[in-house]
């Protein structure tokens, strides 16, 4: 059995990515740490086989846990899904973004280079790259970082730290980044569930500036599916793109979803601009498809499934209301 030691695992990506693992692959134990910043999550994953997955209560910060698991369980692979994601709280409390995204990283990387473990696969973003606007080419792999928020800065520096750990001790690692995910399990205070959960107990839903800040969005499916095949065939040393070829403002977004939930327009609501507020983020993926990844999903179709989803699982759109 190879065992694979997922940080995070108990997050959204994460979440949906550790279904298709365990589905996916009959050879593979999991290892879930997950500090669970979010209560409602310690349900994810609660059907999986409990002979082949495991969950550790547990912060990549405590170097003592990490290093008695590395030592316990011999780990073939890491993947790194761990960090603090929310633009907004990094720009009102930036220290714990730097502790979480740079030196739980490192102390992931440093146990993973003592313990030989045989893959670092780090996950990591679009807005590294920074902001474009609506006339620059999107970015590539070798595009420079230029990251503009303490969110993106804090996630830059642990890319910077795996790079470093793969060119000075060769520790064998591979690194995406992605595009906006959307889908089920995402925390109630990213954009699409707040716009959801607001329309339907039709509250307003808060628009940053004039909301013609443009984002790509990937259904999170699509992107675990990249993520596998990265992990799976990836070069060594890489870093790929995962794009979602949807680039949408985010007042047509808004819009799309209130089309969707037949709700009226008036529930907009614009507010003062976020600090540094990013205008575009796009990016090429040619490098992924090269490797074989073909995008299949179709927006609207992964919308829909996404709102049918929040629907059901109330309880997740609760949490927002109550917050």
């Amino acid at each position: 059995m190879k065992k694979i030691l997922v940080t995070g695992g108990n997050g959204f990506i994460a979440t949906n990515y550790i279904k298709l693992l365990t589905k996916k692959y009959s050879d593979v134990e999991v290892f879930n740490i997950d500090c669970l910043d979010f209560p409602i999550t310690a349900s994810n994953h609660d059907e999986l086989d409990k002979d082949s997955y495991h969950f550790i209560n547990g912060s990549i910060l405590d170097y003592d846990l990490l290093s008695k698991l590395f030592k316990n369980h011999k780990f073939d692979e890491v993947i790194n899904f761990a960090a603090k994601s929310h633009v907004d709280t990094s720009i009102t409390n930036p220290g714990i973004f730097v502790e979480t995204n740079v030196i739980g990283t490192h102390n992931l990387l440093d146990l993973s280079l003592k313990n030989e473990v045989g893959l670092f696969f780090h996950i990591s973003t679009d807005e590294v790259y920074g902001s474009l606007s609506m006339e620059d080419d999107s970015t590539t792999e070798e595009s420079p970082m230029k990251p503009n928020n303490p969110y993106s800065a804090a996630k830059a520096g642990a890319d910077c730290m795996v790079r470093a750990y793969s060119k000075t001790f060769k520790l064998p690692i591979v690194m995406t980044r992605s595009s906006n995910n959307f889908g089920p399990y995402q925390y109630p205070e990213k954009l699409i569930p707040v716009i959801i959960s607001s329309a339907i107990s039709d509250m307003d839903i808060p628009v940053y500036g004039n909301g013609l800040n443009m984002r790509d969005w990937i259904f999170v499916e699509e992107n675990c599916a990249a993520v596998d095949l990265v992990r799976t065939k990836g070069k060594i040393g890489e870093i790929y793109n995962i794009p979602g070829y949807k680039e949408i403002t985010n007042i047509d977004l808004v819009k799309t979803i209130l089309k969707n939930l037949n709700k009226p327009e008036s529930l907009i609501k614009f507010v003062e601009d976020r600090k540094g507020h990013d205008i575009r983020y796009s990016m090429n993926g040619s490098k992924l498809e090269n490797l074989g990844f073909k995008f299949k999903s179709n927006f609207d179709e992964s919308l829909q499934k996404t709102i049918e989803w929040y629907l059901v699982h109330d309880n997740w759109l609760k949490l927002r209301a109550r917050a």
